[in-house]
């Protein structure tokens, strides 16, 4: 009953009155700097986290309707031993058994880079606590380890995907993808890549993976380029692509040539360096959310932030299509 009311309550949402043609194709849904968003549904709520910030390690936000955002505090307040504060990011949760697993980015104390950790909660909320003395993955030969990201198979056999973090150190960045245990709170196996950088658009490195199992087959979604806007570009470069995959797994094969979703100017508003995404339903619908810098109404650099945005994902010939994003409910009235 609660994944019907809600479906229904976002088909009225997203089936509301057609956006003018005056009117910006996306609204940024949180005005306030939310890096790297990822969202999740528990019950007849939605919980949104984000990179560290002014709020804390990660940074959250809840919602009924995915329109509608309230800030909320910090879901893990404090970092596990190896960790050092101030550069959590990316954060992505899964409900494993009766627990919700956190799984973010920080950087050890040991080598000085970017590696993987894993936290739990028994609430979406948190707080999640971790006393690892070892981060959950790390690869330090290849830069680091950032961007991870869970994926639960039809199956029930849970992975976890993230990029070496090659462009810090003058190396080529990949997706990687590996298996977890049951628990989700270890991997086994062996990482595979199963994506590499290799088109003009993604500026020599991928990451932020998202894989999802649609009635098409395996997609993963992922953004290239770098995240900034330069105050030298009239837009940010950052973008976002998918590619389809043969199983969990892969191999994966980029879709085409050029972006899923980019950076745009004119009368259909202004989006500058749409990326980290997160894809995720609601019953059969699709969204998906990504961050985009903040900009003054002629599309220039305003405040070094990121913002919110949610829109449909459609579907349609088996391929993933953008729809209209999502905008504030007090918007329309």
């Amino acid at each position: 009953m609660v994944v019907k009311r809600l479906f229904l309550a976002l088909l009225l949402l997203v089936c509301a009155v057609p956006v003018a043609a005056a009117e910006p194709l996306f609204v940024p849904l949180i005005q306030k700097d939310f890096p790297d968003p990822f969202v999740l549904r528990a019950g007849d709520t939605f919980y949104a986290y984000a990179t560290n910030g002014e709020r804390g390690n990660v940074p959250t936000a809840i919602s009924k309707n995915l329109a509608d955002w309230t800030l909320d505090g910090d879901a893990m307040p404090e970092l596990p031993p190896w960790a050092k504060k101030g550069s959590t990011w990316a954060p992505e949760v899964m409900k494993v058994g009766p627990s919700y697993v956190l799984y973010f980015t920080a950087r050890s104390r040991k080598g000085d880079v970017q590696c993987i950790g894993a936290a739990v909660a028994a609430a979406p909320q948190g707080p999640f606590a971790s006393a690892a003395e070892e981060p959950l993955v790390c690869q330090p030969s290849l830069g680091g380890t950032i961007d991870a990201s869970p994926f639960r198979d039809a199956d029930g056999k849970l992975y976890l995907y993230f990029k070496n973090d090659g462009n810090a150190v003058g190396k080529p960045t990949q997706i990687w993808a590996q298996p977890l245990a049951a628990d989700g709170l270890s991997v086994t196996g062996e990482a595979q890549p199963i994506l590499r950088e290799r088109l003009k658009w993604e500026g020599g490195l991928i990451e932020a993976p998202t894989m999802i199992r649609a009635p098409a087959g395996y997609f993963l979604f992922f953004s290239g380029n770098d995240f900034a806007w330069q105050r030298d570009q009239r837009l940010s470069a950052y973008a976002i692509g998918y590619a389809t995959c043969e199983g969990p797994l892969g191999p994966c094969k980029e879709a085409g040539d050029k972006p899923f979703l980019y950076s745009f100017s004119g009368s259909e508003g202004c989006l500058s360096g749409p990326g980290h995404q997160a894809v995720f339903n609601v019953g059969e619908r699709w969204f998906i959310a990504f961050h985009a810098w903040s900009a003054t109404p002629g599309c220039r650099p305003m405040d070094p932030v990121r913002w919110l945005y949610i829109a449909p994902l459609l579907w349609k010939d088996g391929k993933p299509q953008i729809g209209v994003g999502l905008r504030p409910t007090a918007a329309r009235h």
